[in-house]
């Protein structure tokens, strides 16, 4: 009956079935189309992975793993998977993969359950520092299961104080150490995490869901090349996949790992998913994506130039990768959720974020901005210029909402320019 309604009415089944959520969806791919995108844990897919994630994979359980399921049906799943494990495997030259996870935080989470007993010290990076919730922040469940000591930056430079991560390290014996961020703008050195790992026999987990498109390219150290015995990344931000994580270790760590994701810490894997990972890591190997790596950690820096050259005040005096910290209240005298709000008002979609000194993160005194999303639609050197020229004005004038009616349409001309989908895979060279 859908499918005659939908040739009579010449409407899509999702408008005849349930027109108040497509024009919920509709006004959505219209926002995403026609603002520019700098939240740093942010990107976009292509078209081909898109279509792996929408296809028929999406109705099946195939529980366990390849050769090993609970269902019948699952032949198909077992290659699909095993295809997306060795794609992960090549791309980060990693002994062993897990490509089942649901998100970032469930991998963190399976981790520890791999690696670790209830209330064993662990230390990670402090999340008003640039860490993140599931690196031991006490409102989540690595704080509240495990004995975490968080480590920081250093107050001059607002760089990691390895040194200071070294005597923690030797005061509290952790079993664990958790290294990666999702708010600081420098490489980070995952030898020297390993060294002070060895040096208290501890396991170094990394969490490089930022930065893990950057590592697959060659654009920042990898923490697989330095030892880690443990990697966990997100599948979208700089990797450009869909949303969705994986979880890389030693050999030596594998069975323990795959149990600890299921049946340990989760059901069935969203095959749809995991095929549009495997698609993803595919398009990672080519040319084009390393170029647009490359391009990424190049649109930062001169966005990060450009507002340094009007003023502005960055946490680390600018970047090394694809994200920067604006201290807005020393710059502007503004809070993170005032520049956070003019900014989108002016169609520029960013987020607060907290700095070192900030008491609470509902009142951050900082913005966090990226580049991945508006790198894969195409935009360049002229573009991040001409974006930081309009962020200086609205951060300058938070209150006119004028000026940012004018910017509103300047950006909507920007970004049909450089439609959503037209990012680099579909025009670049394949592996």
């Amino acid at each position: 009956m859908i499918d005659k309604l939908t040739q009579a009415w010449g409407r899509s089944p999702l408008a005849t079935v349930d027109p108040q959520m497509a024009a919920l969806i509709r006004r959505e791919e219209s926002r995403q189309e026609t603002t520019l995108d700098l939240i740093a844990s942010q990107s976009i897919v292509s078209r081909a992975v898109a279509e792996a994630e929408n296809s028929v994979l999406r109705h099946k359980y195939a529980e366990g793993y390849p050769g090993k399921r609970y269902y019948a049906g699952c032949g198909n799943y077992d290659e699909i998977e095993q295809l997306t494990i060795d794609r992960a495997k090549a791309l980060f030259g990693a002994d062993h993969a897990n490509v089942q996870l649901l998100s970032g935080v469930p991998a963190n989470t399976a981790v520890y359950l791999a690696a670790l007993k209830l209330g064993d010290p662990v230390m990670g990076m402090d999340l008003s520092q640039g860490g993140h919730l599931s690196h031991g922040s006490k409102v989540a469940l690595s704080g509240k299961n495990y004995t975490f000591h968080s480590y920081g930056v250093r107050p001059d430079n607002g760089l990691i104080d390895y040194d200071a991560v070294q005597r923690m390290a030797g005061e509290v014996k952790p079993k664990m150490i958790v290294c990666g961020a999702s708010a600081y703008p420098r490489k980070i050195d995952f030898s020297r995490f390993r060294e002070i790992a060895d040096s208290v026999g501890a396991v170094l987990l990394a969490d490089i869901s930022h930065i893990a498109g950057l590592v697959a390219a060659g654009v920042h150290p990898s923490p697989v090349h330095a030892g880690a015995d443990f990697v966990t990344t997100t599948t979208h931000k700089t990797l450009l996949g869909p949303r969705s994580a994986i979880i890389l270790s030693k050999k030596e760590h594998a069975d323990t790992i795959d149990k600890a994701v299921f049946p340990g810490t989760q059901g069935g894997a969203h095959f749809n998913t995991v095929a549009a990972v495997g698609v993803a890591f595919l398009e990672a190997q080519g040319a084009a994506f390393k170029d647009c790596m490359q391009q990424i950690v190049t649109n930062a820096r001169i966005l990060a130039e450009t507002l340094l050259g009007a003023g502005a005040t960055l946490k680390t005096g600018g970047t090394d990768n694809h994200l920067m910290l604006v201290d807005v209240n020393t710059s502007f005298g503004i809070s993170g959720k005032t520049a956070q709000d003019a900014l989108e008002t002016a169609g520029i979609v960013a987020n607060r974020n907290t700095i070192q000194g900030d008491k609470s993160p509902f009142k951050p005194t900082g913005i966090r901005l990226g580049t991945p999303t508006v790198t894969a639609r195409g935009m360049g050197d002229p573009e991040m210029r001409r974006i930081g020229g309009w962020v200086l004005e609205v951060l300058r004038n938070p209150n006119d909402r004028v000026l940012q009616g004018r910017i509103r349409s300047e950006v909507e001309i920007l970004c049909r320019a450089f439609p959503l989908m037209d990012r680099y895979v579909t025009r670049g060279t394949y592996p």
